[in-house]
């Protein structure tokens, strides 16, 4: 499953970046999806569609003939493949008749609205041109599609890599396309040799965290066990002295330190409690993060924490020392959940199965928090969990609207 949501990840952050105008960053979200899953039709469909825009029509030719390789019987990706293979060679008609068969099927497709807008401009309906680029818009947030499509004048070649290519590679945009001398190229088209040291720097920072998609679970993760080494080393012991834990910012209720309702979360009891947590944070986190960005999802991860440290602060006993990274990781639990259920019908079969999974495993955690003996502060649990889940539909962006 986690593979499954990490591909629909990158598959989504791809269409938004084409929708964006961001052809380069759709083609890395797409070869990330790749090297995952070399064998799924909408992987190799969203290369050919990045590729179209970066002017790589070698990729696009080569990336079209794979999906049709992998959908020998038809299928609604071969449909808008045909349709970018027939647009390569200026067939527009017979390339908008495959695009109105998709739309058919899938009419909630931003892109082959915008693809639509694109042929029907080629033929001069630019009537039409316009209904189909305001779908598209509305459908993608009030996406432009930019750089998406080449100039309608523009000649075409073949070959594939399956890669975005670097600025300086000999795959890059063809040097022949015309380009108004009048018009600024956009930064994305901007030879590297022309961009400032600031923009340099944030080309390479982006691609840099784009290959590193669980950097901030990672960084989390690290973190904990960091210092939880620093608390056997103290204790001398696997299982940590309460007043080693004290001294290092274990939260005790209703003392006055609310420094600790924050550093409680690095805090953990004994190798048990900190395995289990760190495995929940692995499990759940690499998705969660995936699906919301890292700054939007570290900001769920802490404020989950430090209010479920609030909620332990001010409902549990004051003779109780609290420790754990539970309420955070409930929050990114609550907030994975949201994701689901806010985009349950993009997701199709998956998506109820994603929630159904997600309440069992939500049930069984909060049985466990209740049953007798358990030491759980079921507080922090589900203050966290809740914070999780509003933060999540706050934070969340729908992968498509369902409507016309």
């Amino acid at each position: 499953m986690e593979a499954q949501t990490e591909i629909q990840s990158y598959l989504e952050r791809g269409k938004q970046a084409l929708a964006e105008g961001q052809p380069r960053e759709a083609a890395i979200a797409f070869a990330h999806a790749a090297q995952i899953d070399p064998e799924n039709p909408k992987v190799h469909l969203g290369l050919a569609e990045a590729n179209l825009g970066l002017g790589d029509y070698r990729v696009v030719t080569l990336a079209c003939k794979k999906v049709e390789e992998l959908q020998p019987e038809g299928g609604p990706e071969s449909l808008l493949a045909r349709a970018l293979l027939a647009l390569l060679e200026k067939r527009y008609d017979q390339a908008l008749a495959q695009v109105d068969q998709y739309i058919a099927q899938d009419p909630a497709n931003a892109y082959a609205h915008a693809l639509r807008s694109y042929l029907l401009q080629a033929l001069g309906q630019y009537y039409d041109a316009g209904l189909a680029r305001s779908r598209a818009a509305r459908l993608s947030y009030g996406g432009r599609f930019e750089r998406a499509f080449p100039p309608l004048e523009e000649s075409f070649g073949f070959g594939y890599r399956g890669v975005p290519s670097s600025p300086s590679s000999p795959s890059s945009p063809s040097p022949s396309a015309p380009t108004s001398p009048s018009q600024p190229l956009p930064q994305e088209q901007t030879p590297w040799s022309q961009r400032s040291q600031f923009q340099r720097q944030v080309t390479r920072g982006r691609f840099i965290l784009s290959r590193y998609p669980r950097l901030v679970t990672n960084a989390l993760i690290s973190i904990n066990v960091a210092v939880f080494l620093v608390e056997v080393f103290l204790s001398q012991s696997l299982f940590i002295d309460e007043n080693v834990l004290y001294q290092l910012g274990g939260e005790v209720s209703q003392v006055g330190d609310y420094w600790r309702i924050f550093t409680a979360m690095f805090l953990h009891a004994n190798i048990l409690h900190i395995f289990l947590n760190m495995l929940s944070l692995f499990l759940i986190g690499s998705a969660t993060e995936l699906f919301y960005g890292k700054i939007r999802y570290l900001i769920i991860y802490l404020a989950s924490g430090i209010v479920g440290g609030l909620a332990t602060y001010f409902l549990m006993p004051t003779t109780v020392l609290s420790v754990g990274a539970s309420g955070a990781i409930f929050g990114v639990f609550g907030a994975l959940g949201a994701f689901y259920i806010m985009n349950r019908r993009a997701l199709g079969p998956f998506g109820q199965g994603a929630i159904i999974n997600w309440l069992f495993w939500l049930g069984l955690n909060l049985a466990l928090g209740f049953a007798p003996g358990s030491n759980i502060a079921v507080s922090d649990h589900i203050g966290g969990l809740i914070t999780g889940l509003v933060l999540g539909f706050l934070l969340g962006r729908p992968l498509e609207r369902r409507f016309l």
